[in-house]
């Protein structure tokens, strides 16, 4: 594959040569009746058609994770594209399984979120923007609750909902930090009832969280139903069934449940469904998507947000609990510019060779996959490729991962597509073939005290010495054991760019603290929310937004989007 370092990602995107996703489908043994088409490559799979193929066997289901992410960048979703691209290459009958991209990043700080160079998913822009429609419905499931909870008040209250203790927010999927808090009801008597609100980014609602654990309606409804959205003055749960909301909802929802079918570039199957982000919520693509794509394949390859201490954290002691996931390995992806960061070096200095700064960085990396491990995964380190990696910096990671005992490869898939993931998939199965399938070991048992839970997950995965619970926090754990919701997972809402909660803190930090100031039941969801250090549900926009470089051109081709 030719490789031009000229080009950005959206070039190249617009340069590929899609097949109609009916023949992507019939590749993996879907049919035409199968599909649900939303123009030429797109489709979302009907339930009739995950009904009539959920006996069959699975294949292996491969976990792409990373080391802390840091500005210099790691390709942790470029890897799982590369990486499923080269496994097809090779004979297997791969797909890729992935989480749909939130505008909010992608007009804020990063622009884009399909893989990268010669390894995307594809329509691009499309699954950048508004693809399906996925992320507007949940909006608009999200926000006709908050609009009957409002609704309530102004009708009499008959259920008795304290407007002060009302814990349902609006959302919307941009970066906004003008919503965190708000007033609603202003204006007069028939404006509604004068109350503080505020808003979360959609893909840290609820709801989107209920989206990618429901297995079917049945169950997406059940979970919308048992929504908490407040409290009565006496303390009694006020739910979305209270309301009545759940019908209407799961109906808002009845399109965006199904899961997504798209390409890569090298036209192998995605589904690309669900967008949770993993230092809000649990950060994986949707139960369904991911097990229908075990139905039809040999790999499955999937990814976390973030690194292993967020979003694989969650895969495991949320989602493979629920789902009853037998993950085969974990891919901890890398990067020798990455690690010189949890060194000490200074982005603007990533260029200059640095032996020891990349062992002193490692300490990271090494903390990643000792927590794959710990859950009972293989453990396989992709370095990713950049043009500014020495041979000597590239040395050093190969002989600490093999001094390690973890089997590692380099990725060069941002420039050579599934050509340049052979090496990575070849150690991949090397790994994985013909071993044994079990359960995860989970990190805590469901039935400890919430603290023992939250404890357990940062000790054991962060390194924390300690944890910390603030009074809030020590109130709302009361409130949840008073009614009876203390037995759920954990989802600790934490600053992706640190094992500590503090951003600033690389590498491998010891001897610190985890502040939990908040913790909030997600009942419909089916976990409890930590909220640790400063960490925000609605993010906001940096200095300069990639909103800015984002254009369209008179003919309609659209620039800018990474």
């Amino acid at each position: 594959m030719p490789v031009d370092v000229m080009k950005t990602d959206i070039e190249i995107a617009q340069e590929a040569r899609m097949k109609p996703i009916v023949e992507i489908a019939q590749a993996i043994g879907l049919e035409p009746d199968d599909l649900e088409l939303y123009g030429k490559y797109k489709a979302k799979v009907t339930f009739e058609a995950i009904e009539r193929l959920k006996d069959r066997p699975d294949g292996k289901l491969v976990l792409v994770t990373a080391i802390t992410p840091t500005p210099a960048g790691e390709g942790k979703t470029t890897t799982t594209v590369g990486l499923g691209q080269a496994l097809w290459k090779l004979g297997k009958k791969a797909i890729i399984a992935l989480r749909e991209p939130s505008l909010g990043p992608s007009f804020g700080i990063k622009g884009g979120a399909a893989g990268g160079g010669y390894s995307q998913v594809v329509p691009m822009e499309d699954i950048n923007l508004h693809f399906t429609g996925d992320i507007h419905a949940i909006t608009t499931a999200n926000n006709l609750l908050s609009a009957m909870i409002d609704n309530h008040l102004q009708q009499g209250n008959a259920l008795g909902l304290d407007p002060r203790q009302i814990s349902w927010t609006r959302c919307v999927d941009l970066n906004d930090r003008a919503l965190r808090n708000i007033v609603v009801g202003l204006g007069g008597k028939a404006d509604g009832i004068p109350r503080q609100d505020s808003f979360k980014i959609t893909v840290a609602s609820e709801v989107m969280a209920i989206l990618c654990l429901a297995t079917d309606l049945a169950d997406l409804k059940e979970r919308l139903g048992r929504i908490i959205v407040g409290y009565t003055y006496d303390g009694r749960t006020i739910t979305a069934r209270d309301l009545k909301a759940d019908g209407s909802m799961a109906l808002l929802l009845k399109d965006a449940i199904k899961p997504n079918l798209v390409q890569t570039l090298e036209n192998t199957p995605a589904f690309v469904h669900g967008g949770p982000f993993a230092n809000i919520a649990h950060g994986t693509n949707s139960v369904t998507a991911t097990r229908l794509a075990m139905k039809l394949s040999d790999y499955v390859i999937t990814e976390a947000g973030f690194g292993a201490d967020l979003g694989a954290e969650k895969f495991i002691n949320i989602v493979s609990r629920l789902a009853g996931y037998k993950p085969a390995a974990g891919v901890v992806v890398a990067t020798v510019r990455a690690l010189k960061m949890h060194g000490g070096v200074a982005k603007e200095d990533l260029k200059t060779p640095n032996v020891d700064a990349v062992v002193k960085g490692f300490a990271n990396l090494e903390k990643h996959v000792q927590n794959v491990r710990s859950w009972g995964l293989p453990a396989v380190v992709a370095v990713n490729k950049f043009p500014t990696d020495t041979k000597e910096e590239v040395e050093a990671v190969v002989r600490l991962c093999r001094e390690a005992g973890v089997p590692v490869a380099m990725s060069d898939v941002f420039a050579r597509g599934g050509d340049g993931g052979v090496e990575l998939a070849e150690v991949l199965m090397d790994v994985v073939e013909g071993a044994a399938l079990q359960a995860p070991n989970f990190t805590y048992d469901l039935d400890l005290p919430v603290q023992q839970k939250i404890g357990l997950i940062a000790r054991q995965v962060y390194g924390a010495a300690d944890v910390e619970f603030t009074k809030e926090a020590e109130r709302d754990i009361k409130r949840i054991v008073k009614l009876g919701l203390d037995k759920m997972p954990i989802c600790i809402a934490k600053t992706q760019y640190s094992f500590s909660d503090d951003p600033s803190r690389l590498g491998r930090p010891e001897n610190f603290t985890v502040t939990v100031r908040d913790v909030r039941p997600s009942a419909g969801a089916g976990f409890l929310v930590a909220l640790t250090g400063e960490i925000m549900t609605m993010p906001g926009l940096p200095k300069v937004p990639a909103a800015e470089a984002i254009d369209i051109d008179p003919s309609g081709k659209i620039v800018g989007l990474f």
